[in-house]
């Protein structure tokens, strides 16, 4: 037990600190916050002595030696021993800001989101997840009591990375949380890897866009009791997806999965057919079967451009270019297709405050820096136009083959089968 108030001081930085109060207990151990001169308000994660094992420090030392694969892991930065005069350990880590709530808060209805919300959240996990599987590592338990997000703008954090390791070659006590569990690891089969981190992620993005869980269904009446059996049966010796094209006998009920159905024919057949794969042949097949990190990151930052505002209520909707005219979901509003630029094959929906970024031309997902934003005229406020933001002038080829420059700052209307030369690329305006 560490006290409040105990002064530390840190060995490898020669920093010290204070604890200033607690902050919860897992089964690992205790998390206090900590005042840190020089650093600021950090966490501190003490071990009970039960498990500070010499393969946990052996562990936790490599990961601070890695550093973070991104900013949106809460990750170990300095180990921390002697605390209370035992063998015991632990590690300072950022501390996590206050208006980041947990994943599950959003899917109880505790916390309001918009479709530009929940597409960063899954864009961001899965650009997360790659940079950590990039570098050899695997998570091992992706579940909503390690993940949460601001609501205010979709940014996910990451938590309890003490027990990421090194795929293929750390054995780990935690093998994840049953529900998010990979079938084989459910059966005995297999331990955690990045393969069943992909499983893990797909199940994630399933339930933060479906709100429900991929293998839930009509199956789960068949129990008599709903119960840690039950759950071992339907995740990991019969696991069948509730779309399955194939088999329709664990299709979502309207009483007991209404969301999952609502939501399941709001998104675009690309996203459809993404799950389908995860969760059919992914099922059997880990190896080939399973969506990768960088599939869903595309599939995610597609979906956030395809965003359009609702004229009548001005909820977020989502434009499918496959069925172009349909209402909006929340007021049933009939929506036209939208004003967008289209970058190839791939549109980007544009509305009062959208932005083109390099990445929408080169697929950098860099979002850092726009090249663009939508813009009300200075003198006309009824009048939209596409502003230059960036440092070179772009050639604009109007409708009818006219060709004039359009300098940094400059706008130019919103007319569409306009033509928008960059240096990085063109992109056309359509309807």
């Amino acid at each position: 037990m560490v006290e409040i108030g105990l002064s530390l001081e840190f060995a490898a930085s020669g920093r010290r600190g204070t604890v200033t109060s607690f902050l919860g207990e897992g089964s690992q151990g205790s998390v206090y916050a900590v005042s840190v001169v020089p650093g600021g308000e950090l966490a501190l994660k003490w071990y009970h002595r039960s498990t500070a094992t010499n393969h946990q420090r052996q562990a936790l030392a490599e990961l601070v030696e890695r550093g973070a694969p991104s900013g949106r892991f809460l990750w170990p930065i300095e180990m921390v021993e002697g605390i209370d005069g035992s063998s015991s350990f632990g590690y300072l880590m950022p501390l996590r800001p206050a208006e980041y709530v947990g994943i599950d808060r959003m899917l109880r209805g505790k916390v309001p989101t918009r479709y530009s919300t929940i597409t960063t959240l899954c864009l961001e996990l899965a650009d997360a997840f790659l940079s950590l599987h990039a570098q050899g590592l695997c998570y091992r338990d992706i579940s909503f009591g390690n993940l949460f997000f601001d609501p205010a703008t979709g940014t996910p954090l990451i938590c309890d990375n003490d027990n990421i390791g090194i795929d293929g070659r750390d054995n780990s006590a935690v093998l994840g949380t049953l529900r998010f569990m990979a079938p084989e690891i459910v059966r005995g089969e297999a331990g955690p890897s990045t393969r069943t981190d992909l499983y893990s992620l797909a199940v994630l993005l399933f339930y933060v866009l479906m709100v429900g869980h991929p293998l839930v269904g009509r199956r789960q009446l068949e129990y008599p009791y709903w119960d840690s059996a039950s759950e071992e049966d339907l995740f990991g010796r019969r696991p069948l997806f509730v779309f399955d094209p194939d088999d329709s006998s664990n299709f979502p009920i309207p009483d007991e999965h209404a969301s999952v159905i609502l939501n399941w024919d709001i998104y675009p057949a690309y996203v459809r057919d993404l799950f389908v794969k995860a969760f059919t042949r992914g099922l059997i097949d880990p190896g080939n079967g399973r969506v990768r990190e960088s599939v869903w990151r595309a599939a995610m930052a597609r979906l956030r451009d395809s965003i359009v505002r609702c004229p009548s209520c001005g909820r977020e909707n989502l434009f499918d270019q496959d069925r172009p005219r349909r209402a909006c979901w929340s007021c049933q509003h009939a929506i036209e297709p939208p004003l967008r630029l289209d970058l190839g094959g791939q549109y980007l929906v544009l509305n009062e405050d959208t932005r083109l970024f390099r990445h929408h031309l080169v697929r950098d997902y860099d979002f850092t820096r726009a090249l663009a934003e939508v813009a009300r005229h200075p003198e006309r406020p009824d009048v939209w136009g596409l502003r230059n933001c960036s440092d070179h002038a772009w050639t604009v080829r109007l409708d009818g083959g006219e060709r004039r420059p359009v300098e940094p700052g400059r706008s130019v209307s919103l007319v569409p089968g306009t033509t928008i030369t960059l240096r990085e690329g063109e992109v056309r305006l359509v309807l």
